[in-house]
């Protein structure tokens, strides 16, 4: 007998094969958006520069920005990180939304489809999210 979502809460329903192939394309195309995101901030692009300057914390930032955006884009292709690593660079794109609300307000409308995006992924992915955080 088939188990329902009224029985299972945490259960987000059968997407089937072709949402499943979908839900990964999205991913995979996700994480090729975050590590070209990375790159230039690591490589000290004029444009992060002054967008991170403008921030007022310090380039550190930028670093750090980096970092966890090259972690989220792996964690978006391992299947036991995938709905982790979606709900964290969500995290990132409120970050960057507010950012670009104060610097750069068109750039805001990206991040907030990017986000949208992948809550999205830690939606359909929120099983990952449950292991890990130990139910």
């Amino acid at each position: 007998m088939a188990e329902t979502r009224a029985e299972n809460p945490g259960n987000r329903g059968s997407i089937g094969t072709a949402g499943t192939i979908v839900l990964w394309v999205l991913q995979a195309l996700l994480a090729v958006v975050f590590v070209m995101a990375a790159v230039p901030k690591f490589l000290g692009d004029p444009t992060m520069v002054a967008t991170f300057e403008a921030v007022g914390v310090g380039q550190w930032l930028r670093y750090v920005t980096g970092v966890v955006e090259i972690a989220g884009a792996i964690g978006l292709l391992v299947p036991r990180f995938t709905g982790p690593a979606a709900l964290g660079l969500v995290g990132v794109m409120i970050g960057a939304t507010v950012t670009n609300l104060l610097t750069a307000p068109p750039i805001a409308v990206v991040t907030v489809v990017l986000g949208a995006l992948l809550a999205l992924v830690a939606w359909r992915r929120w099983s990952s999210v449950r292991v890990l955080l130990g139910r």
